[in-house]
């Protein structure tokens, strides 16, 4: 039998890595909904707020999607947004090629995470200043708005985004407890490679 085919209208609510966001429908239902790979190529961004057309197959009916906030997950909901953090630490790795930035607490966890490369930035354009504080300031905004006070600060590779990242961090209004320089150091371990012939 062939499975029939629907066209709704809705409105993003969240935008997800890889192509996915979640829509709220017309008639109030929320999905999970995916970019297809033609328009994922052509690099198109969906942002939150946005009205799209969506088609949707007659399985998705069959299991129903709880809303955010109804009683059914609301525990789910609620362990997320009571999740109160006021201490963490920040780790940035800054590569040549991309800078990553990580909010963990104080035991590891990962809270929140950004880098250059989800933020839109391509190609060498990842590896620049401007990217690694865009970064900093994505990955950031989420622990400040979860009660983030004071925080540590531990910098990581080589990049051009060190300083970068450090200074948004500044910029946020989290008060640094100490930073440190975590660049792992060899003592004569690997054999570099050999010397280019030009």
């Amino acid at each position: 039998m062939k499975e029939q085919k629907w066209i709704h209208e809705g409105l993003i609510t969240e935008s997800l890595p890889n192509g996915m966001f979640r829509v709220r429908l017309d008639n109030e239902n929320m999905i999970l909904g995916y970019v297809s790979g033609k328009i994922r190529r052509s690099f198109i961004r969906i942002l939150p707020g946005d009205r799209v057309k969506i088609e949707v197959n007659d399985k998705i009916w069959q299991k129903p999607i709880p809303r955010i906030g109804s009683r059914r997950n609301g525990r789910i909901g609620s362990r997320k947004s009571a999740r109160r953090i006021p201490k963490g630490v920040i780790h940035v790795q800054a590569s040549f090629n991309n800078t990553i930035v990580t909010v963990t607490d104080v035991r590891g966890r990962v809270v929140s995470w950004s880098s250059a490369g989800t933020c839109g930035f391509r190609g060498t354009r990842r590896g620049t200043p401007f990217a690694a504080q865009t970064a900093a300031g994505n990955a950031i905004r989420t622990v400040v708005d979860q009660g983030m006070q004071r925080a540590e600060v531990m910098i990581k590779g080589p990049g051009l985004g060190r300083d970068a990242a450090l200074r948004a961090i500044r910029r946020s209004g989290i008060l640094l407890s100490f930073v440190r320089d975590v660049t792992p150091m060899p003592h004569n371990g690997c054999r570099p490679p050999k010397k280019r012939r030009v």
